[in-house]
């Protein structure tokens, strides 16, 4: 039994999803009213190309929970997740998707574990039901590879069901392809995180939007996640670091190939003169990329009244 003051948002992201976005939603329905949970439904439409908007149009008006928010194009699941986020007014918000293989019965337990204190609760698809090589083998791989890189030990990144407090999403601002990195990105606000064993269906109607070549584009988002969460609040400390290095051991050659041309050697055909150039010339460059960044990253910050912390809290006696 749910606190009924307490609103949940239930956001579904869709993609010509026409044969499984009715039977998704009776099933969310059904455990919703099981459970006596105060619920909205939203559904996005990412441009799809099939009969999905006309399907939702027709189910707006018999579901009064249901609100459809149809984008212009297909922008992608990260965009049409953010817009879910902006359109969303619950306390909680859940994200699963329209294909029918993430399981509503589970939206409970998520629920739960937010009501326990945590911040996120991502589901783990422990007995994935998807194709082995172009699917499962790909995305155990690269959740490894983000566990080791970010620090954040998760198995399952890519599971679209997780809930989320409010305040949370509210901090977090998307952009390209980060949907995948949302535990991350939360992480960097300080969120208190769990992973939950969450059950996963094979796929019924339609076929995944997916390739191998997700693989490839998980690893340049992984490059941007990785250097917002060593960096995002001094860059100096990479950019300078490294461009110091530089410097000094461009110094440090030029140094012993001086000392050679004073005892009469001919250095003029020597490698090590080229090199103690370049790298002289990129140690300047990445010490002043490392200062420009400073100054984007205060301009970030200070234009949006963003502050460097996050209070999860405040105590004081004062307080009833």
């Amino acid at each position: 039994m749910s606190d009924i003051k307490q609103l949940i948002s239930i956001i579904v992201p869709v993609f010509n999803e026409s044969e499984s976005i009715g039977f998704l939603l009776d099933e969310v329905i059904n455990v919703m009213s099981t459970h006596k949970f105060n619920f909205e439904l939203i559904v996005v439409n990412d441009g799809s190309k099939d009969n999905t908007q006309h399907v939702l149009k027709q189910l707006t008006l018999k579901i009064k929970e249901l609100s459809v928010i149809s984008l212009r194009k297909n922008y992608g699941q990260t965009a049409a997740i953010s817009a879910g986020f902006d359109n969303s007014k619950g306390d909680i918000v859940i994200t699963l998707d329209g294909d029918l293989q993430n399981d509503p019965n589970d939206i409970p337990l998520l629920i739960s574990e937010i009501n326990n204190g945590y911040d996120l609760v991502c589901g783990w698809r422990f007995d994935r039901k998807d194709k082995l090589i172009n699917r499962k083998i790909p995305s155990k791989i690269a959740n490894k590879l983000i566990a080791h890189v970010t620090g954040l030990k998760l198995h399952d990144y890519g599971c679209s069901l997780k809930a989320f407090k409010k305040e949370i999403i509210e901090d977090i601002k998307l952009y390209g392809e980060l949907h995948r990195f949302l535990p991350v990105l939360a992480n960097i606000e300080g969120a208190r995180i769990k992973e939950i064993k969450v059950n996963h269906r094979s796929r019924q109607y339609g076929s995944s939007k997916y390739g191998i070549d997700r693989t490839f584009r998980v690893l340049m988002d992984l490059l941007t996640v990785w250097f917002m969460t060593k960096f995002l609040t001094r860059p100096m400390y990479g950019f300078g670091f490294v461009g110091i290095i530089s410097i000094f051991i461009s110094l440090a050659i030029s140094s012993y190939l001086i000392v050679l041309k004073i005892m009469g050697e001919d250095i003029g055909n020597r490698p090590l003169l080229m090199f103690a150039l370049i790298l002289g010339i990129a140690g300047v460059q990445l010490f002043s990329f490392g200062l420009l960044s400073e100054l984007l990253m205060r301009t970030y910050h200070e234009s949006q009244s963003r502050p460097i912390y996050r209070i999860r809290s405040i105590n004081s006696a004062n307080q009833n």
